[in-house]
């Protein structure tokens, strides 16, 4: 940095040094507004930050000292104070602040500061720097800058983690190359683990492990030294002379079997780097496992982390379903006889995750639990004392212990390192605790954490069952799984539809299990809160004694940045206490009921499907062509066109692309579909047949053969099963698009435009089409011609609907019509006049929009992407005069239209189950209203 920056610097601590006496309430301010004028800016407030920012709180407001969204939240301490006594006040000020939730959070004491980046690492901070030493240490507040800057941390545990995980990971690839048993590589990689472990934290003589390693590399025999300490470490009695003078007994199952290997030179400087370049008491069992596991699993030498899941996003779960309950009992405990009844409970209280992978839940799970335990002891302790009781004796902290969690995971491997994992647990808590008892040797896990499918094996009966299960969506469940277990799966769980997400399962039998009050809290993928996945899961949950009492609605996963989920905390059984619904840009406290969409306000889930909707042939999804072999360029559609008759079998072809993404909106593609002509009808098409032939026929009998054979294994187990029969279809009319939506098709082909939007979308674009353009799946369409129908569609009530009732993807809206479009009511008394004044405000909304893309050479994404910025915009004006004039149609006199289209959706049921009349989609017959009030020209046509 330039030297201005630096003598900046030096000012503020030569400041700090004259002036600063480390008063919270009267310094705080000015502190702040000086370090942020030493790092460039002209003050906090011009900075756009925020002093003494509002938090909620459980009772009343607090105040967090400074909020600079969505960079830093600061929070301030008198000099001298203990900063780690603080770090729960600054996590819950930092869960509270969404949206655009700070990155950043520090605790200061004005000689301190301590910096969090509470989504990468939840309990230690990232870095530590004293204030006199901020001119050569000013890295780790990078972020502060005006233009901002990559912090740079000097204790960043997750990248010393995964660093050593990236060793040993390295050195179990290597074992495996040169032809070592895969069970035998993996069971010495992990008595490796908990050695090197081991020695850092004080469970053997410091650096034992590390000097056989090095002894080793100077030409002694690991299969000699390495197998004679892990002998030692499962030897009852703590070794009491020689080479391995102090080793104490394990036990734990890990070293039952030992089964030495002769490391080769390259195989030892792995396991030297792992064991002596890393402090493993700074390594984070947590993610630990995960870690080494995917680094394992890369083709490339590489172990990023980027696929564990945070300890934040962990909190998440074992926070609101384990720690808050008894802290709340606690908290209400005030004998020494109700203290001593929550710790023999505690004692015996037992927790499942059956989809333990390599017991990241667990651990955290154990960890709050030993503080939960320590906190029962404190309050007996201080109750004691407050009474005065003669009777003072020490309670111990030893009796909950590892043997109260149990785990199941599909995969070896991973349970393997579960049992380390816990094992490491123990002496870590014991630590933090300052618990004075032997940690050896450590429990048997091998009863609690088992290798199973959890989905079929019995579960053991606990007090809370926590987890992440797999995620895996419907669509590719066959493909990742195979038939014969999609089968065994839907045949046992039949309860559950089909078309459900696969982690559906877990949530299902979680509460199938659960005993009367105990607890459960599941991350699922954010499909569980809609349509069939809702239906198997949470409607279960919720219908049957369950209540949701915390959840986050939809967010980003850390496990995987291409997943967004839900999550779920729940009881089973009554709860009266606070409930809590997390949503993208806010935090409800106190919510009557969590419904099981996980959406506050009206629960659309009671809604009815509309059979005039239904029956209406008013929502379609585009064709699916199923093979690229029907597509053409346009260069290839003119070649065939030239011969006339084609016109009839080749089409322009519509995508969401080339709708909102080109400028001109027109197709970049064309289709050969022959709609249900028989094969005969076809092939006088001779040219665009003759390419069907040649590229999708053989890939159609490949694929058909495929699946006959996979439905011979299942049919020879069961001959009744259901079986798929799809390619078989598809081969049998193989000249046609897989989904050539015939009744779509013919519904288009008696008007000269139909309506689509997008099947994917965050925003409401409505578009009219010419009816000689074939649309594709990635389009929903409505064979509407009239601007009525296209101004209730493109109005804000149908997009209030469409975005509660519809699924979704990632971040994104899914229009379904079943869900959407067969339940959305439709004006019920429109007049003649309301009809017009729609028709008009759609045309004019159309011709705001062309105009504006035209004049600003924009796409309809970067045109509708400006209606979400502030200020004037001629779209916004023409979309609010459109929604007054629906609005104004509906008769809707509040600004909820949910639950006012909520009411009429069962009213019209009601009159459809009485035999009345009702209006479905589409122009009402009026015959009042004259062709030019509501039908136009402007459409998307080919010229």
């Amino acid at each position: 940095m330039n030297g201005d920056f630096k003598e900046r610097l030096r000012d503020f601590v030569e400041w700090w040094r004259c002036y600063c006496k480390g008063d919270e309430k009267g310094e705080a301010q000015i502190f702040l507004d000086r370090l942020f004028q030493a790092f460039g800016h002209k003050g906090i407030l011009e900075a756009g930050g925020t002093l003494e920012f509002r938090i909620r709180a459980k009772k009343g407001v607090n105040f967090a000292d400074l909020v600079w969204k969505p960079i830093l939240l600061i929070e301030m301490k008198k000099r001298n104070t203990d900063l780690s006594k603080h770090y729960e006040q600054a996590w819950k000020y930092w869960i509270e602040l969404i949206p655009d939730r700070p990155r950043y959070v520090v605790l200061c004491n004005f000689d301190e500061f301590w910096i969090y980046d509470f989504n990468y690492q939840l309990y230690e901070p990232m870095d530590k720097i004293k204030v006199d030493n901020l001119p050569e240490h000013w890295g780790a507040l990078a972020f502060l800058l005006p233009e901002v800057k990559k912090p740079v941390f000097r204790n960043n545990l997750i990248e010393v983690t995964a660093g050593a995980a990236e060793k040993v990971a390295d050195l179990f690839k290597s074992l495996i190359a040169r032809g070592i048993e895969r069970e035998v590589a993996q069971r010495f990689v992990l008595q490796c683990v908990l050695a090197s472990f081991s020695e850092d934290i004080d469970l053997l003589p410091k650096y034992l492990f590390t000097t056989l390693v090095d002894e080793c590399l100077r030409g002694k025999s690991s299969y000699d030294l390495l197998g004679d300490l892990f002998r030692r470490m499962n030897e009852p009695g703590e070794t009491a002379y020689g080479r391995y003078k102090g080793v104490d007994y394990f036990n734990g199952g890990l070293f039952a079997t030992v089964e030495p290997l002769e490391l080769n030179t390259d195989e030892l400087n792995l396991l030297y780097e792992a064991s002596y370049k890393y402090d493993w008491s700074k390594i984070k069992p947590a993610i630990f496992g995960t870690i080494f596991e995917d680094s394992m699993n890369q083709n490339e030498r590489h172990a990023t982390g980027a696929h564990f899941t945070s300890e934040n996003d962990i909190q998440k779960i074992v926070y609101p379903t384990i720690v808050v309950p008894w802290r709340n009992r606690i908290e209400s405990a005030t004998t020494i006889k109700e203290l001593n009844n929550l710790l023999n409970e505690i004692w015996s209280f037992k927790v499942l995750d059956p989809a333990c992978g390599s017991g990241n839940f667990l651990y955290i799970a154990y960890r709050e639990l030993k503080r939960v335990e320590k906190s029962i002891i404190d309050k007996i302790r201080e109750v004691r004392i407050r009474n005065k009781s003669k009777n003072r004796e020490e309670t111990g902290l030893s009796f909950l212990s590892a043997a109260n969690f149990y785990g199941i995971d599909i995969s070896n491997f991973a349970v393997e390192l579960a049992k380390v994992t816990l094992m490491i647990a123990k002496k870590l808590a014991y630590d933090e605790l300052h618990v004075h008892e032997d940690v050896l040797p450590l429990e048997n896990l091998d009863d609690n954490i088992i290798c199973a499918d959890a989905l079929f094996v019995d579960w053991p009966e606990v007090d809370a069952i926590i987890g992440n299960p797999p995620f895996q969506s419907k669509n590719k469940m066959q493909d990742e799984f195979g038939t014969e277990y999609l089968h065994k799966l839907r045949s046992s769980y039949s309860r559950i539809p089909g078309r459900a997400d696969y982690c559906v399962y877990w949530f299902r039998k979680a509460h199938e299990v659960m005993k009367p009050n105990s607890r459960a809290g599941l991350v699922g993928t954010n499909s569980i809160r809609q349509n069939y996945s809702r239906i198997g899961g949470l409607d279960y949950i919720t219908q049957n004694n369950g209540t949701i009492v915390e959840a986050v609605s939809n967010q980003l996963w850390s496990g995987d940045a291409n997943v967004h989920v839900s999550i779920v905390n729940w009881i089973k059984g009554d709860f009266s206490g606070r409930k809590k619904l997390i949503l993208k840009d806010k935090i409800i406290d106190d919510i009557g009921v969590i419904t099981s969409s996980l959406m506050p306000g009206v629960d659309l889930n009671v809604t009815k499907t509309l059979k005039c909707n239904e029956n209406s042939k008013g929502c379609y999804q585009g064709q699916t062509h199923g093979h690229e072999g029907f597509l053409l360029t346009p260069e290839q559609a003119i070649e065939l066109i030239k011969e006339e008759k084609n016109l009839d079998v080749v089409f322009p072809y519509l995508g969401t692309k080339d709708l909102f993404v080109k400028k001109n909106r027109l197709p970049s593609r064309y289709v050969i579909d022959f709609q249900s002509k028989n094969v005969v009808e076809a092939r006088a098409y001779s040219k665009p047949f003759s390419l069907i032939m040649q590229k999708v026929l053989p890939v159609r009998k490949k694929k058909a053969m495929l699946e006959q054979e996979r439905n011979k294994k299942i049919l020879d187990i069961d001959p009744d099963a259901k079986v798929n029969k799809h390619h078989n279809n598809f081969l049998r009319y193989w000249w046609r698009l897989s989904y050539a939506r015939e009744e779509l098709i013919e519904q288009i082909s008696k008007i000269k435009r139909y309506i689509v939007c997008s099947q994917v979308t965050k925003r409401p674009i409505f578009e009219f089409i010419s009816s000689r353009i074939r649309p594709n799946a990635s389009l929903i369409v409505f064979p509407f011609e009239d601007d009525y129908s296209f101004g209730i569609l493109q109005s804000s009530v149908h997009w209030s609907w469409f975005t509660a009732k519809c699924s979704t993807l990632r971040e994104d809206y899914r229009y379904t019509s079943n869900t959407v479009f067969d339940t959305f009511p439709w004006p019920q008394t429109p007049s003649s006049e309301n009809i017009i004044k729609v028709a008009k405000a759609s045309r004019e909304l159309r011709q705001v929009r062309d105009f504006l893309l035209k004049e600003n050479n924009l796409n309809l994404r970067e045109l509708y992407r400006t209606m979400e910025l502030p200020g004037e915009n001629p779209l916004k004006k023409a979309q609010q005069k459109l929604d007054y004039a629906v609005i104004e149609t509906y008769g809707f006199t509040k600004k909820d239209y949910l639950e006012e289209l909520l009411n009429l959706n069962l009213n019209i049921y009601q009159k459809e189950e009485e035999g009345q009349h009702v209006l479905g989609p589409g122009l009402p017959n009026i015959t009042t209203i004259s062709y030019n009030d509501v039908f136009s020209d402007d459409y998307l046509k080919m010229e």
